[in-house]
């Protein structure tokens, strides 16, 4: 009777218990077709600059998903760096001249076969003559930590700062400190600054070790300027950090805080630049914040691009915390207007 007893409390609490209730039941669902949608049945698609190539070359291109067009020499490679193609190719007496973006060894491969199967199919292939190709980005063996490392700084500093500035701030409030700070006359937006600034300088500390340690300790690929991570890094914390504080003003309990992770964490991970995704997720995937992390990264710590290739993605992070600064000092209107 007992053990009756205990669950059936369990049950009554689970059941007043709504939030927890759907997250049980409708996350895995969530998540599970989130994993089916962005993975399943999705083929890799490459853009080429055709410099010199047979127009036939060209049509048979389309059959592997490679979407070519005509460019001079000088709008190809501007095209590259500007990553509005993958790859460049010029066909000159068979021998073919191939400059590609190795920064995503899956769709670099993709596109390297495509090119050779392409070039059999309308009888261009010379195998006595090698294709010659030159890795703009990346290099042909780019190991799985050197492409996955950069995102992988991204994901952690984001994810840990998240959940550490979420409970902290959330112990803030269930011990009562907020509440008397908010006896006082300061101001709501004075509160959650002061808040960002506390949490803030001791994440910037881990995320700087974090970043350091993965470039000098773990030698992960690095050609970009190490001072530029750790701006991105700041960035991310600061995002993190007003995200972390926003929603544990939404939250009553630390349990109820890590309920986000899998709705707020889990699905930025797919857009992050650990999979390859088709043109419709990756323009969904732009919704992220997380996104802008791993693309800034990216470009510098594989590609070697400096501020001004950074800066749209630093100037989204930005104003990002600053909105969510902004959400979090209008909630705390629920406990005191000021």
């Amino acid at each position: 009777m007992r053990v009756k007893a205990i669950a059936l409390r369990i049950l009554q609490q689970m059941k007043h218990d709504k939030r927890t209730l759907a997250l049980m039941l409708m996350a895995p669902v969530l998540v599970l077709s989130l994993i089916y949608f962005v993975l399943d049945g999705n083929s890799l698609e490459g853009h080429v600059a055709v410099i010199n190539a047979p127009e036939n070359f060209v049509n048979a291109l389309s059959e592997f998903n490679i979407i070519a067009a005509y460019y001079d020499e000088r709008d190809a490679r501007i095209a590259l760096e500007r990553g509005e193609v993958e790859a460049s190719i010029r066909i000159i007496n068979g021998k073919s001249y191939i400059e590609i973006d190795g920064s995503k060894p899956d769709q670099a491969r993709m596109i390297l076969n495509s090119l050779e199967t392409a070039k059999m199919n309308v009888n261009l292939n010379r195998p006595d003559l090698k294709s010659e190709i030159i890795y703009v980005y990346g290099y042909d063996d780019l190991g799985a930590f050197d492409n996955f490392g950069s995102v992988l700084i991204g994901f952690l500093i984001f994810f840990f700062v998240f959940l550490i500035a979420g409970i902290s701030f959330l112990q803030e409030r269930t011990t009562g400190t907020l509440e008397k700070l908010l006896s006082t006359p300061i101001q709501r937006w004075e509160i959650v600054a002061g808040y960002v600034m506390g949490f803030g300088i001791i994440t910037l500390f881990q995320s700087i070790i974090i970043s350091l340690y993965v470039v000098y300790v773990l030698s992960v690929m690095m050609i970009g300027s190490i001072f530029l991570v750790l701006l991105i890094t700041f960035c991310t914390t600061m995002m993190a950090l007003t995200l972390g504080i926003l929603l544990s003003t939404a939250a009553n309990n630390e349990f109820q805080m890590i309920q986000f992770i899998p709705l707020i964490i889990v699905p930025q991970v797919f857009f992050s630049g650990l999979f390859q995704l088709s043109p419709v997720w990756e323009t969904i995937g732009k919704f992220m914040p997380l996104y802008y992390v791993a693309e800034a990264l990216r470009k510098v710590m594989i590609k070697g691009s400096g501020f001004s290739d950074i800066f749209f993605d630093i100037v989204v992070m930005l104003a990002l915390s600053l909105l969510f600064i902004t959400v979090n000092v209008h909630l705390l209107k629920r406990y005191r207007k000021i």
